[in-house]
């Protein structure tokens, strides 16, 4: 047996009211972030869209120019080729020895037993968190050839250091070394924080069964370390594609254009060239690699990360 209740329109009226009542509530909430999002995000990458197929100058009302920004960028500029060739020797210098060292650092920051090991974690991060204008300005004093700490080091020791900065072949290694040493206390983080989650037991069912150090690191602690590398190799790779600071403090892409990387010469197209709308199109190039290559590097992904399920 059923009963039939029969609400008023009044009553039907204030139950809606107080179910969207608390839908209301929280759109006024998210309302700021959501309009944060399209104005400061959504809103940029479709002008630099549309930017990228006009001649804009910035200072002119931008005329439509169709894919001619893109047809240039792969037929008539060299330094577009130049520029790619110079960040990916970059990208694939610091990636490789930042996560290496970041992991010798790391298994030194794990022994709990070393005196002042809460010194020595804080010290190999602090160059992360430190302004990348500053860093250029310091270690361009000690490259510097004949004033320079490392030379001046170097000589006492009988070695005659090169120009670090003016020579064509050490430039590019002057660089990396200085993007290496910044940023290297990262890596150090999330790879320690990876070895300070491995069970202790496991080692000591290794140690017990007659595993070496050397046979623990690489057949516990390195696969486990695995998902923590995959972050790293993604993420170190899309900030060293976009290296900007130290190369505009430090040497200007130069010499002769052999430390001019991608998004300097998008920093050149644009505000020293006033070609705004080749900028942009340069910005999408830039945003299609990373994405093919961190696409690439998802797609690997099972085939070297152990998760350990």
């Amino acid at each position: 047996m059923t009963t039939e209740v029969h609400l008023s329109p009044q009553a039907v009226e204030k139950s809606t009211r107080r179910t969207r009542k608390p839908g209301l509530t929280g759109w006024f909430f998210v309302g700021p972030v959501v309009l944060g999002v399209i104005a400061f995000q959504f809103l940029p990458v479709a002008i630099s869209l549309y930017a990228s197929l006009t001649n804009w100058t910035g200072l002119t009302p931008p005329q439509f120019a169709g894919l001619s920004n893109y047809i240039e960028l792969f037929t008539k500029d060299p330094l577009f080729w130049l520029t790619l060739k110079n960040t990916v020797v970059f990208t694939i210098g610091s990636v490789a020895l930042s996560v290496a060292l970041g992991l010798a650092l790391a298994l030194l920051c794990n022994q709990e037993d070393l005196p002042g090991i809460g010194l020595f974690r804080a010290a190999f991060f602090a160059p992360v968190v430190t302004n990348a204008v500053a860093v250029g300005f310091v270690w361009f004093w000690l490259y510097q050839p004949q004033d320079g700490l490392i030379n001046g080091t170097l000589r006492e020791f009988g070695v005659q250091g090169p120009a670090w900065l003016s020579s064509n072949n050490w430039a590019m290694v002057a660089v990396i070394i200085v993007a290496v040493w910044q940023g290297v206390g990262y890596p150090m983080l999330i790879l320690l924080a990876g070895l300070q989650g491995i069970p202790a037991s496991l080692h000591e069912a290794a140690r017990v069964d007659g595993a070496n150090a050397w046979s623990r690191f690489w057949r516990i602690t390195l696969p486990l370390l695995t998902p923590h590398l995959f972050f790293l190799t993604i993420m170190q790779f899309i900030t060293s594609f976009q290296v900007f600071g130290i190369i505009f403090v430090m040497t200007h892409g130069g010499p002769a254009n052999a430390t001019n990387v991608y998004i300097y010469q998008v920093y050149q197209s644009a505000f020293s060239y006033g070609r705004l709308g080749y900028a942009a199109a340069m910005g999408w190039i830039l945003f299609l690699i990373v994405g093919a290559v961190t696409f690439f590097q998802w797609r690997l992904e099972k085939r070297w990360v152990f998760y350990g399920d």
